[in-house]
């Protein structure tokens, strides 16, 4: 915790770009995706990306070192959907202690690659912890608006589940991301804070929603600085936001947050928005001169990207970031 606070107050990190988007390029079918373990698996799994993990390690390895090579300090494991909540979809709920806890050891591997190669530019992996694909919140259901797919219980016990296996497989952060529902994102927060009482450890935490449209809200219905007030109970390493928006789209609530916070910032913003076909038209160069903004402002300590970024794009923000100071922040933990 210590480490990463004090190269926070001397640099901005960088963090990688999506994962799915690089997973994509491999084209894997559903046999690549089966592997020989999951051969005869009843339900279809192509599309599972968290199970990649166990059946193309390799590919996911080679991922994380395009993303260091191209200037990342942190890189996420390959764990959006590592919950058993998420995983009852696939019908593999009892595998999510292995998902989490293999796609850790993955990217901590690489990590210490390129840590004992650069011992001055120290690399770290943060733990992806997503929302799950229900909401507290909010009903599904149009016709019974009292109706909850999900207890707040039950997204804790599953938090819980995949954070002692991300800490055990060798994260050094975990990132709560994605929040679309503060009440899911409070449950996750609550059981880091179980797991650390328990072990008696201390685990720098990213927090990081994302505002769902052009009205500057959560889909839960929080504005940017509603949404911090939310979750500063917690003692977290940083707030942010991540996802939804491009760079351009993001910056105002990056602003709200930056002035009001006393915790470190992040960013990891889509390549704009997508087209017609859900694909992401920004380029590198496009992205970072957007992303220059956030710099020249002082509005972040953590900068990369979420949908649609790759590798390039990272490289271009890298660059960039070199010749700036991070945000001065007041953050004390």
């Amino acid at each position: 915790m210590s480490k990463i606070e004090e190269i926070l107050k001397e640099r901005i990190l960088v963090l990688d770009g999506a994962m799915g988007t690089m997973l994509q390029r491999y084209k894997f079918s559903e046999e690549d995706f089966r592997g020989e373990r999951f051969k005869d698996w009843p339900s279809p799994l192509q599309g599972n990306n968290d199970l990649l993990s166990l059946t193309q390690p390799k590919a996911l390895a080679e991922v994380h070192r395009k993303y260091f090579a191209a200037g990342a300090d942190i890189v996420e494991t390959n764990t959006f959907s590592g919950t058993t909540i998420a995983m009852a979809d696939y019908g593999m709920e009892e595998l999510v202690y292995e998902l989490n806890y293999q796609s850790a050891q993955i990217a901590k591997r690489v990590a210490n690659e390129f840590t004992a190669k650069e011992p001055q530019k120290p690399r770290f992996v943060a733990g992806s912890i997503g929302p799950t694909n229900k909401t507290a919140s909010l009903s599904p259901d149009v016709n019974d608006p009292g109706f909850r797919a999900v207890s707040f219980d039950e997204l804790r016990i599953a938090y819980k589940q995949q954070v002692e296996a991300l800490l055990d497989g060798g994260a050094d952060i975990l990132l709560v991301e994605t929040i679309f529902d503060t009440l899911n994102a409070k449950a996750a927060l609550f059981a880091i804070e179980e797991v650390k009482d328990e072990r008696g450890i201390e685990v720098p935490i990213m927090v990081s929603g994302t505002i769902t449209d052009a009205s500057g809200r959560t889909l839960s219905g929080q504005t940017a600085e509603a949404f911090l007030i939310s979750v500063s109970h917690i003692p977290i390493l940083s707030v942010g936001f991540n996802c939804a928006l491009g760079a351009k789209q993001l910056t105002p609530h990056l602003e709200v947050i930056s002035a009001k916070s006393d915790f470190f910032t992040s960013a990891h913003p889509n390549a704009g928005l997508p087209n017609a076909f859900g694909e992401y038209d920004e380029t590198p160069e496009q992205m970072a001169s957007q992303i220059k903004e956030y710099l020249e402002k002082g509005l972040v300590n953590i900068i990369g990207g979420c949908c649609g970024t790759t590798p390039e794009h990272i490289k271009a923000i890298a660059d960039l970031t070199k010749n700036y100071k991070p945000r001065n922040s007041m953050v004390s933990i």
